[in-house]
């Protein structure tokens, strides 16, 4: 199993993240994806591959950040962003996207031009996308029909936009994750999603400290929670957890191009 998306750098995570990481690995999990969030994090996310190649990077701004950065030096951060791509070491662009609540903060127009800087930055290097969509995918359908796409593909990071417009994306050839709200009692949108993706774009995330699945709703959330999304997936696409299991981390191999190595025999 591997979780495709886990803010592990998160401050929550402070008094014990040594101990969410031997949990991680004691539940199964085979590899953890991290992915910034701001350009302060990036230096020093960089090195937690090079400690252990379970735990992979993204590199990316979130547009929830914007508002606390200058809008002046967009330009700046994205130069940085390009020189550390070219030296290796991330496995993808992001966490980045569009975000309706951000927009008073952060404008669309200045979303949407730090964004197509993020997907440029994807297509030079090689590189999947880690995109975040909240309450503006009209935005994100409109952009995604003129802007070049990335070679390495995106990955429509927690979706929860629906069946129809899933088959916007899925036409776009986009790759899928989905967190705790397959486990929510009252989860409709994601699940009629879950059900028209198809199996080999499909992968699983927490979206830890956020999204803890059932049982955990409410509480902290953390990469070793991966298996109770899974089981929530697999419980509405009607397939053994394990068969689901096996296919979401070969697809997550396969999107990260073999990043994350194999369990030792």
């Amino acid at each position: 199993m591997i979780d495709t998306h886990c803010h592990l750098d998160a401050s929550r995570f402070d008094p014990d993240r040594e101990s969410v990481v031997t949990r991680a690995w004691a539940a199964g999990l085979h590899g953890i994806l991290i992915p910034a969030v701001g350009p302060e994090t990036w230096e020093p996310l960089l090195e937690l591959p090079r400690r252990d190649a379970r735990i992979q990077v993204g590199l990316g701004i979130h547009p929830q950040f914007l508002p606390d950065l200058p809008a002046e030096d967009d330009g700046l951060h994205l130069e940085r962003l390009d020189a550390l791509l070219s030296k290796g070491g991330a496995v993808a662009v992001g966490e980045c996207g569009l975000d309706g609540p951000s927009v008073t903060g952060a404008p669309l127009e200045r979303q949407v031009a730090v964004l197509r800087g993020h997907l440029a930055l994807a297509r030079k290097h090689g590189l999947p996308v880690l995109m975040h969509c909240h309450r503006l995918h009209p935005a994100l359908i409109d952009l995604l029909k003129t802007e070049a796409w990335p070679e390495a593909g995106i990955l429509m990071h927690s979706y929860s936009g629906g069946a129809e417009l899933a088959r916007f994306y899925i036409q776009k050839g986009c790759h899928f994750s989905f967190a705790g709200p397959v486990t929510w009692a009252e989860a409709r949108k994601p699940l009629d999603a879950l059900r028209v993706i198809p199996p080999e774009r499909l992968v699983a995330e927490t979206d830890s400290p956020d999204q803890a699945p059932t049982p955990f709703r409410g509480q902290r959330s953390e990469p070793g929670y991966l298996p109770h999304i899974l089981a929530g997936m697999a419980h509405a696409l009607g397939e053994p957890v394990d068969a689901l299991a096996q296919r979401t981390t070969e697809n997550a191999r396969r999107l990260f191009r073999e990043a994350f190595p194999p369990p030792s025999r």
